[in-house]
């Protein structure tokens, strides 16, 4: 029985039109574009920072002020690290248009909302599903 539902859910078939998962793959590609250029920005951020530590200098080292340069490093690891996963969402969304998969709940099976996918273009869940995980 588990098997027959899982084949079902591989059925699922996009409930936009061809014209529409173009749309919806043009402002994919454009948020995909802009985190690329913000994760690049972000590298070239950390390898300077490195550079830098590197760089002691006997008139610029405190304490504290290497305290913070920590500090900055790991908050742009992290951006760095959650752009890189903004990607990949972004990619998987990509796959499900050419999958035509793309607009549906991954817990409901329902339409997600234009809406809802122009201001969250990676997103598998609708609002009836996001609201329900809260």
């Amino acid at each position: 029985m588990a098997g027959a539902k899982k084949d079902k859910s591989e059925e699922r078939v996009s409930p936009y039109s061809d014209e529409e998962l173009e749309y919806f793959r043009e402002i994919i590609i454009r948020k995909r574009d802009e985190a690329e250029k913000e994760m690049d920005s972000l590298q070239n951020s950390l390898r300077e920072s490195m550079e830098n530590a590197s760089d002691e200098s006997a008139y610029s080292f405190h304490m504290a002020d290497a305290g913070t340069d920590a500090q900055e490093r790991e908050k742009t690891y992290m951006l760095f690290n959650r752009t890189r996963k903004f990607i990949r969402y972004l990619d998987d969304a990509l796959q499900r248009i050419e999958n035509k998969t793309y607009g549906v709940c991954k817990v409901t099976g329902k339409k997600i909302s234009k809406g809802r996918l122009e201001a969250v273009p990676h997103t598998q869940l609708s609002i009836e599903a996001k609201l329900k995980r809260r």
